[in-house]
């Protein structure tokens, strides 16, 4: 076969027809068009830039799949966090970290556990409806497992960390509006909570090893649900409310305390490092692929070990 002489000489490729609406409406182009308006977060921002894929608007199947060329298939909807304006000062004179006293308290802890994990909540666009249904769902979930009404679950506590409602929190509308509650005649609000569970396991979750004795399932506890109001990270809020759940655990006989936590969450790691928390087991990547979410560390704390401070 005679071999080609030049270039010209090769069969031209076919040209396709330019269709610009067809173009217009891709998922790429759509990724494009709401993504690069938005400027690149700066240092204070809690979140990586690569984490743009949990936007609400972008888990819609038509876009999907341009994020996955792009590289932000990986990213749940609860990854996402707004760049945020330097943390309030906090007065820690006022500050109360202690477990929850009532249904009031208990609803206000739910709502800033919805503001902070579902951020199309916390802006003023999103669904009222559906935000209060899921309060109203998870406030009845948690108190269930707080009144022993849970399979599996022996014991549980929220634990909040709150302050006064004063002019000091001015700039912190937003979280006095959802997560203020009355107690002995005072308005307070809920700045950070989590919840501690003496239970088998916690859903999707995986179990501690410890202690290795026979009907261990029961002695272990679990913390779940740990957040901070974005306006007031930074203050050592999260190493409080930590620190109590060391001190209920212990109080309630247990030894060995477990926390799961996303392998990129690099302040919670630093925090519960910082609490004595070690490195124990890791959630396999298929598993977190099936469950649509960051790969977890499950790490634990023996309290026999560490010096409690509340």
């Amino acid at each position: 076969m005679m071999s080609l002489l030049s270039s010209s000489a090769a069969t031209r490729p076919i040209r396709r027809h330019f269709d610009r609406r067809r173009l217009l409406s891709s998922p790429i182009h759509l990724y494009r068009r709401l993504i690069l308006p938005y400027p690149k977060p700066n240092a204070t921002c809690s979140a990586s830039w690569r984490e743009l894929g949990a936007l609400p608007f972008l888990c819609d199947p038509q876009i999907r799949p341009s994020l996955e060329v792009a590289g932000f298939a990986g990213a749940s909807p609860a990854a996402f966090r707004f760049c945020q304006q330097e943390p309030l000062a906090l007065d820690a004179a006022s500050l109360a970290v202690k477990e929850c006293e009532s249904d009031d308290e208990l609803l206000a802890a739910v709502r800033l556990r919805v503001r902070t994990f579902y951020d199309e909540f916390d802006q003023s666009s999103g669904d009222q409806d559906q935000r209060r249904h899921l309060e109203e769902r998870e406030f009845e979930a948690l108190k269930d497992r707080i009144d022993g009404k849970r399979i599996g679950f022996k014991r549980v506590s929220c634990i909040n960390a709150t302050l006064p409602l004063s002019p000091l929190l001015g700039h912190a509308d937003g979280l006095c509006s959802a997560c203020t509650f009355s107690q002995n005649g005072e308005d307070r609000v809920v700045v950070a909570t989590l919840d501690i569970n003496q239970c088998l396991k916690l859903a999707d979750e995986l179990t501690g090893k410890r202690p290795e004795v026979l009907g261990a399932g029961l002695m272990r506890a679990y913390l779940s649900n740990v957040c901070v109001a974005k306006e007031l990270q930074r203050n050592g809020l999260g190493f409080a409310i930590v620190s109590k759940s060391k001190a209920v655990a212990r109080r309630w006989g247990i030894n060995d305390l477990y926390v799961h936590v996303a392998v990129d969450n690099e302040a919670a790691l630093k925090l519960y490092g910082k609490s004595g928390f070690v490195y124990e087991n890791e959630e396999p990547a298929w598993q977190a692929r099936f469950l649509g979410r960051p790969r977890r560390f499950l790490l634990w704390a023996d309290l026999s070990q560490i010096e409690l401070v509340v």
